[in-house]
């Protein structure tokens, strides 16, 4: 299928996005307002970054769209794709990292994004990647399993196997080596996106978009009100030290951002505002942070598709 990328109707679509996110999420926190910061890459684009602290329920949130371009691609780009070295691109994407200030709700990451590469003597290369996953302290069964199956839902009119494909893809990516552990309990990952044509691919990827909000909102209503103490706190500034080390040494998108000459403060606005590392700390055996490590922090077949 040869149908025409275009990337000022991605850049519509995600720009709406945004908005429509930081609404809802305005919305549920009820205490607290996104401010807004525009921003210009010297490189060439820029973007908005939308972030909300000390709220009600998320102690940070942040969601930030962003349009750059430049005349050579970073080389994060081109790793998979080295004959797209040396051409210009353009990239525009949302992003968005929300951590809650209840340790019973989970911190949560989606980002969508569109690349355009570029040369006098070729034809353009298009993809799109992005996708959501959620990283919970104390989990809740349930929540996983709507959780993946609103991420089933996503694929579901574009490919029978296309699930299960974006969910490993999500398993593999957000696994830190180092840890022998998964960030999370996943979600879907893609990229390099462009087999389906431009149309059914910018479709997959609304489908992909529309849905977060119906996955994680159910969850902070459920868990928002959920008492807790010092010890829950605690677990989950423990917790957040493995977010900070995966954004730091494995994420794509923070390297593709520092190293195309992105704005750092934007950047780095998925860290979490407080976190904390302990020398070889251990969880009680048989505790409910134990069970975070023995029942989630693996790749698990959710909905039992595999009749498991």
């Amino acid at each position: 299928m040869n149908d025409h990328a275009s990337i000022d109707v991605v850049q519509e679509y995600l720009r709406s996005l945004q908005q429509r996110i930081v609404g809802a999420l305005e919305e549920v926190d009820g205490r607290e307002k996104f401010r807004v910061d525009r921003w210009d890459r010297p490189g060439g684009g820029g973007g908005t970054s939308r972030v909300l602290v000390n709220g009600g329920v998320f102690e940070q949130a942040g969601v930030g769209f962003s349009h750059v371009f430049g005349d050579r691609m970073p080389p994060s780009a081109t790793k998979s794709r080295p004959e797209l070295a040396g051409r210009s691109f353009q990239a525009v994407g949302v992003s968005l990292v929300l951590h809650p200030r209840n340790p019973y709700v989970p911190t949560t990451h989606a980002n969508l994004r569109f690349f355009l590469a570029q040369r006098a003597d070729a034809e353009p290369a298009w993809w799109f990647g992005g996708g959501f996953d959620l990283t919970p302290y104390y989990p809740f069964h349930e929540d996983v399993v709507a959780w993946h199956e609103h991420a089933r839902a996503a694929c579901a009119a574009f490919g029978d196997d296309l699930y299960a494909r974006y969910k490993k893809w999500c398993d593999d990516y957000f696994f830190l080596k180092h840890r022998d552990e998964t960030r999370g309990v996943g979600g879907l990952f893609f990229d390099d996106l462009n087999e389906f044509g431009f149309e059914r691919s910018f479709g997959f990827t609304r489908s992909v978009g529309d849905r977060f909000l119906e996955a994680y909102l159910p969850i902070v209503a459920a868990r928002r009100d959920h008492p807790w103490g010092e010890r829950e706190r605690e677990f989950q500034l423990y917790r957040r030290g493995r977010y900070v080390e995966f954004n730091l040494i494995y994420d794509r998108g923070t390297l593709f951002g520092l190293q195309s000459g992105g704005r750092t403060e934007s950047i780095l606005m998925s860290l979490p505002p407080r976190v904390r590392w302990e020398y070889n700390w251990q969880p009680e055996p048989g505790s409910p942070e134990a069970r975070l490590y023995t029942d989630y922090l693996r790749p698990r077949d959710w909905l039992g598709l595999d009749g498991g």
